[in-house]
């Protein structure tokens, strides 16, 4: 693989059909379920510490409160006195997914790292209180296969709760680390997981799931009582088979937006990140993902806008009742989902207040939506986009470049299906009136020459193409691949933008004291000016920082808390994060917790440089390097890095000892041996197979002596 390709990611194509964005259709009759009247057993003035106008004391849920603005209005650290921040305390987590959001309620930080283990630390002096596990990899089977453990959870009235590999929905009290209840949100042999954080609101609390890249899913989200794990509603978001009959209305209304036997590919539409309760309207905010598989020409006979897929998709937020939606990317062919968190704000725009939505979805668009109606207000290209010249406000679609779903053989543009924007989440500052992204800027091809219905199929929970295949790069004669923007969402216009020393940085805080926080691979952790983009104060965090920071006060103290480690999906682009030396074994994994004046001390970073495990019987074997590539691309890369060149989430396979052994490597590969460390098991590899892998992490090893040894020449 060539060191600045990522993978060979396969996906599909399509042509749009009449608008339906911003559409409504009448709500269907239901009955309003409200959770059960329940005693406050949460610290006092919880509650309030969850709206969008609370003074900052906590940070009880992934965006600090309901509109995911990751905005804090606490100033004691600002502009003036940032440069006194420093350490206060840290805390070594074990090996494991570390990038997930805190959340701290009362002076006590809660985390959930690794296959979703939650922990719960002292805020001013970082005691550790309690530690829950779930034991999630050893009951996920091949939902092992996918996501890298949970991004987030969330708090409601002494409890937090978690989502896991395996799908459970779990309440955990908050003061003791006992399980409280726990409910299945899916099939035991579904090819669903659970990576996103759920989210708590009015006595209730709601998950999605991911799983569309990999396995014929139909997406929906479920929410459940709070106090009980009841069941509430659930909505779907795609159309399931109509011989079955439709759920509701708006479900037999998408169904006319799809063509073929969709049902039988799943349709995809997971909601596997994003999701916004508005409190004003009593609304609940799903951002949806792709198309399973990503190839219209497969799942829908290259027809339709394939509702609710990349959709923002509102329902009613007691009873799940379809209200409105909005479609990012009628026919979705990219991957192009709109899955990335939405910020909710009070706005006045052309002299008129709005109640809007912000986000900023992979396609490259940061768009301004009226939160009442779905009315698109407006989009604006916030990177370098390609695929589409604008987009068309008064029927809300794309005016899409020629042969942008590759109707006529390849096509290349930007962005790409790693997103202009990903998972990380960006952050709106009422008080600048800006919104930071953590942009990046890829090119991808596609290409679906080959690829029909006939030959299309899922294998073991992953997929065996996704109907096209994708080569992401970055673009010729280009060094940069990220940056830091400020953008006005009023004016559609950026405020700053500064570029970044890769493609993957962390997700970002803003504050009252006009500061933008947000890690970097590089290790560093940062504050940033958020009128200017001037960097104010910078702290070397010991590892990559991947995960968003938060911020609160205990005791008339703002503390600023950050965990970091590299993990997610960042994995895949080794060769784009090798610069960086970040080991999986090796690198360091912490809880970091900030005040003015801190004086703790990490212990200095030993920069990881790879080393070729000692191979002496080896031997050149191309036909059988290039067998076991195939294999690697499509079950292993994903976590051990593209080229297996790792990238941190999992460890470099050019460095294994297993690697070496036959026996040990189908201890490990085919019989599950490292299960409970998160290494799915893959049965099916025959034994031919896992030599044909042996032999390609073989090569690569070689690969890498013999170029450290030309760097020593």
């Amino acid at each position: 693989m060539h060191a600045k390709t990522i993978g060979s990611l396969l996906l599909g194509a399509a042509i749009a059909l009449p608008p339906l964005s911003g559409c409504h259709a009448p709500a269907d009759n239901q009955n309003e379920r409200s959770p059960a009247p329940t005693r406050d057993v949460g610290p006092a003035g919880w509650r309030a510490q969850l709206t969008d106008g609370s003074n900052g004391r906590d940070w009880p849920a992934f965006g600090r409160t309901y509109g995911e603005q990751h905005y804090s209005p606490l100033n004691q650290i600002d502009t003036a006195t940032v440069k006194r921040l420093g350490l206060v305390w840290s805390a070594d987590l074990p090996a494991g997914n570390p990038a997930t959001g805190p959340i701290e309620v009362a002076g006590i930080i809660y985390t959930a790292t690794g296959y979703s283990v939650v922990r719960a630390f002292d805020a001013p002096t970082g005691k550790l209180l309690w530690t829950y596990d779930p034991h999630a990899p050893e009951v996920s089977g091949h939902k092992l296969r996918q996501g890298w453990g949970s991004r987030g959870i969330a708090y409601w009235n002494g409890k937090v709760y978690v989502g896991t590999q395996d799908g459970r929905l779990i309440a955990v009290d908050a003061a003791t680390g006992q399980p409280v209840w726990s409910v299945e949100t899916f099939g035991k042999d579904e090819q669903r997981f659970i990576s996103g954080p759920p989210r708590a609101f009015d006595g209730m609390v709601i998950i999605g799931h991911g799983g569309a890249d990999e396995a014929p899913i139909r997406g929906y989200a479920t929410a459940y009582d709070a106090e009980t794990g009841k069941q509430m509603w659930r909505f779907y978001t795609v159309p399931g088979d109509p011989a079955k009959g439709f759920e509701n209305k708006a479900m037999a209304m998408a169904a006319k937006t799809w063509s073929g036997p969709w049902w039988t590919y799943g349709g995809g539409g997971t909601v596997w990140n994003a999701i916004t309760y508005d409190r004003d309207t009593d609304t609940i905010l799903l951002g949806t993902g792709n198309g399973a598989p990503w190839n219209r020409k497969i799942r829908s006979q290259g027809k339709g806008d394939n509702l609710f897929l990349c959709s923002i998709v509102a329902v009613d937020a007691k009873t799940g009742a379809y209200k409105w939606h909005y479609q990012i990317n009628p026919g979705e062919s990219w991957d192009f989902n709109a899955a990335m968190d939405m910020e909710l704000a009070d706005l006045t725009i052309d002299g008129r207040p709005r109640k809007v939505l912000i986000t900023a979805p992979k396609n490259g668009f940061l768009y301004v939506i009226d939160r009442t109606d779905g009315k698109l207000i407006s989009a604006k290209p916030f990177v370098t986009t390609t695929w589409a010249k604008s987009i068309d406000l008064k029927t809300g679609r794309p005016n899409e470049a020629p042969n942008i779903h590759y109707e006529n053989g390849s096509v290349t543009f930007r962005p790409t299906p790693v997103g202009a924007h990903s998972w990380p989440p960006m952050a709106f500052s009422p008080q600048s009136g800006l919104v930071y992204i953590p942009a990046i800027d890829l090119q991808v091809t596609y290409d679906d020459r080959g690829i029909t219905p006939a030959n299309f199929k899922w294998i073991g929970g992953m997929a065996l193409d996704y109907g096209v295949r994708s080569d992401v790069r970055v673009p010729a004669g280009e060094k940069t691949q990220g940056y830091l923007v400020a953008w006005n969402p009023v004016t559609q216009q950026q405020a700053w933008r500064l570029p970044m020393a890769s493609h993957f940085n962390g997700g970002l805080m803003a504050t009252g004291g006009g500061l933008v926080f947000q890690g970097h691979p590089d290790s560093s952790f940062t504050a940033y000016d958020a009128k200017t983009g001037k960097i104010l104060w910078s702290a070397d965090a010991g590892a990559a920082v991947v995960a968003p920071p938060i911020t609160y006060s205990v005791g008339g103290k703002q503390y600023v808390t950050v965990i970091a480690g590299m993990g997610t999906s960042a994995g895949l682009f080794g060769p784009m994060l090798a610069k960086f030396g970040i080991d999986y074994r090796t690198q360091a994994r912490r809880v970091l917790t900030f005040a003015l004046d801190g004086k703790a001390k990490l212990p200095p970073r030993t920069r990881y440089t790879p080393k070729a495990v000692d191979d002496a019987d080896f031997k050149l074997d191309p036909a059988a390097a290039a067998a076991g590539e195939s294999i690697f691309n499509m079950r292993c890369a994903v976590c051990h890095g593209g080229g297996a060149v790792a990238g941190g989430t999992a460890p470099d396979l050019r460095t294994s000892g297993a690697i070496l052994s036959p026996d040990v490597f189908t201890s490990i590969v085919h019989d599950g041996a490292l299960v409970a460390n998160g290494m799915p098991r893959f049965e099916e590899l025959s034994a031919e197979d896992r030599e044909h892998l042996r032999q390609y992490l073989r090569t690569r090893a070689a690969d890498l002596k013999q170029a450290s040894v030309k760097s020593h020449e």
